[in-house]
């Protein structure tokens, strides 16, 4: 059995302890839970009969765990990580992954003393349509990338404990928080990108609201990239990509569609079966989607049955590199 100690049991720790509980089969459960509202820990221990800790610090001390998951504000995603890593625990951290240079040296140093597995949460790279969009344009089926555009958008995250995530220095705002899923999509799908022009928009206090940005690779294709959260509250969050290739063009707005360049039909490619429930967590998602899939992912590595290379520390830290070199390019996260 790997036992899982979750710290944060917010929004996202509700979704990993859910998922955990989707998952036992595997021969994992969460243990241990951390987190200083009481209502929140009870609710999430409740899933598993899981021990109650005020803090994650406690948690990791004390608790008899394999796996800490850090569901914690970005801004504490550091120093949990490496006391677990310390520890002798494998980790798994939301994303972003944290938010300045230090911070990443020192994890990935850490990493690499302990030996410890350690798998980031950027999980647009375990959805079902960003994989299939991935296998495709690696298997050359339709040619190379020609031009693109991925777009996440939502409404204001309000729903944020403290409102931490509106917090430049604890979050990064939307640049950081949100629009690193998809510049960690296009960086996974494409490469490095060898040109990056970025604009933003700001509210009152000239923090980013709403980023685009331009992206240049060697092979001569340009993505487009778009993520802004300052939409009216009943704006339905909204995550959809376009990729024109040299013999298709590809679409997700709510499923697949490619449309081939030979005149043949429109078709919609059958993707595999995510593991679906309905949650009452609140946040922008409904479903266990993408989120069971990175954690049956994680967990069969650390059984040996993959070798956890799809979201690793380094990646995410290079991906966090990306947006902030982004939002250096459009002025700051905060305008100076």
């Amino acid at each position: 059995m790997i036992k899982v100690g979750l710290i944060g049991c917010g929004f996202m720790g509700g979704m990993h302890a859910a998922c955990y509980q989707a998952l036992e089969s595997l021969g994992v459960r969460v243990v241990a839970v951390a987190d200083p509202r009481e209502s929140f820990a009870k609710d999430a221990a409740a899933k598993s009969g899981a021990e109650i800790y005020q803090y994650g610090m406690d948690l990791i001390a004390k608790a008899d765990v394999d796996v800490v998951d850090i569901c914690l504000p970005t801004d504490m995603h550091v120093a949990h990580a490496v006391a677990a890593m310390r520890a002798g625990k494998h980790v798994f951290i939301e994303k972003p992954v944290c938010k300045n240079e230090d911070e990443m040296e020192l994890l990935l140093k850490v990493e690499a003393e302990t030996g410890v597995k350690v798998q980031i949460g950027q999980v647009i790279r375990q959805w079902s349509e960003y994989k299939w969009l991935k296998a495709t344009v690696d298997a050359g089926t339709y040619g190379k990338v020609l031009s693109g555009s991925f777009r996440r958008l939502s409404s204001r995250p309000t729903w944020a404990s403290d409102g931490w995530l509106l917090d430049v220095n604890r979050s990064g705002v939307v640049a950081v928080d949100m629009h690193v899923h998809d510049a960690d999509f296009i960086r996974y799908l494409m490469g490095e990108p060898t040109s990056v022009k970025s604009q933003a928009s700001r509210d009152e206090n000239g923090v980013i609201m709403h980023i685009m940005t331009l992206y240049g690779f060697e092979n001569g294709a340009a993505i487009y990239s778009e993520a802004c959260w300052d939409l009216p509250k009943d704006y339905p969050f909204t995550a959809v990509y376009q990729l024109r290739m040299e013999k298709a063009t590809i679409i997700h707005d709510g499923g697949i569609t490619v449309y081939p360049e030979d005149g043949s039909a429109p078709f919609k490619p059958e993707l595999p079966k995510e593991y679906v429930a309905d949650n009452d967590i609140g946040g922008n998602i409904s479903d266990l989607g993408g989120y069971y899939n990175e954690l049956k992912y994680f967990i069969e590595g650390l059984q040996g049955k993959n070798d956890l290379s799809v979201a690793t520390a380094a990646e995410a830290v290079k991906s966090v590199k990306l947006v902030l070199r982004e939002a250096e390019a459009a002025g700051g996260l905060v305008s100076k």
